[in-house]
């Protein structure tokens, strides 16, 4: 028995599933975690990550270049990998659109080498990884750094309706309620602003005079804006 011979099925229910060459299996293997590993440096770029994530999108390619090696021209076995994946249940934590778009990403990697285009695999992660770091590298669709984001905690009893847009005129631009939650057992109210401060606008005088309105209640006042960056 050949080195070759060990990589043919042993089942004649997969006989119709073309047999793999052990040096065509190794070298889409490698090309799968070198370009793996590549994905995953371009991720940790300018992202905050955990090492399980990055081991994963690391390894993703080669388990991805394995199942579709094996079900490469067989129809049958391609729908019963479909069948088994729809069974499996992924239980975690809700990604960003950047985790997503890295799981994909690896995906597309694992894609090609599986079907042994490994010349198109190392392109496709060199212009990608080069595309979304100049994504990351420029302003395009950043929303104005002038904005701030404002919560006023404001008992139940009060009808907020209203109740700051003098001094919301006096010392924005703009000024937008985003969300209302109950707090504290529902006892407080909690909103939540997006505001723009005129030039000049001492900001201290202006939580003061949010205080003698909300009964002196927690006010917090940061940089940035309340996003949508799950998908």
């Amino acid at each position: 028995m050949t080195i070759d011979e060990l990589f043919n099925s042993v089942l004649p229910s997969a006989q119709g599933i073309a047999s793999i060459d052990i040096v065509q299996f190794l070298l889409c293997t490698s090309a799968s975690l070198l370009l793996g590993l590549l994905a995953a440096v371009i991720y940790m770029y300018r992202n905050d990550y955990s090492k399980d994530f990055v081991v994963t999108l690391a390894i993703l390619p080669a388990v991805v270049q394995l199942v579709i090696m094996l079900v490469n021209g067989n129809l049958g076995a391609g729908l019963a990998v479909m069948g088994a994946f729809t069974l499996v249940r992924f239980r975690s934590i809700p990604g960003s659109a950047k985790d997503i778009a890295a799981v994909f990403f690896s995906m597309a990697i694992g894609l090609s080498t599986g079907m042994g285009f490994l010349a198109i695999a190392a392109i496709f992660t060199v212009v990608m990884g080069v595309v979304m770091v100049l994504y990351n590298l420029s302003a395009f669709a950043e929303r104005s750094s002038d904005y701030r984001q404002l919560k006023i905690t404001v008992p139940e009893s009060l009808d907020y309706e209203g109740m700051f847009d003098a001094v919301f005129e006096h010392f924005t631009i703009k000024h937008d309620l985003v969300a209302v939650k109950t707090t504290n057992m529902g006892s407080l109210y909690q909103l939540r602003y997006q505001v723009m401060f005129k030039v000049g606008v001492d900001q201290k005088t202006f939580i003061d005079e949010l205080r003698t309105r909300n009964g002196n209640l927690e006010i917090a006042l940061g940089r940035g804006l309340f996003g949508k960056e799950e998908l």
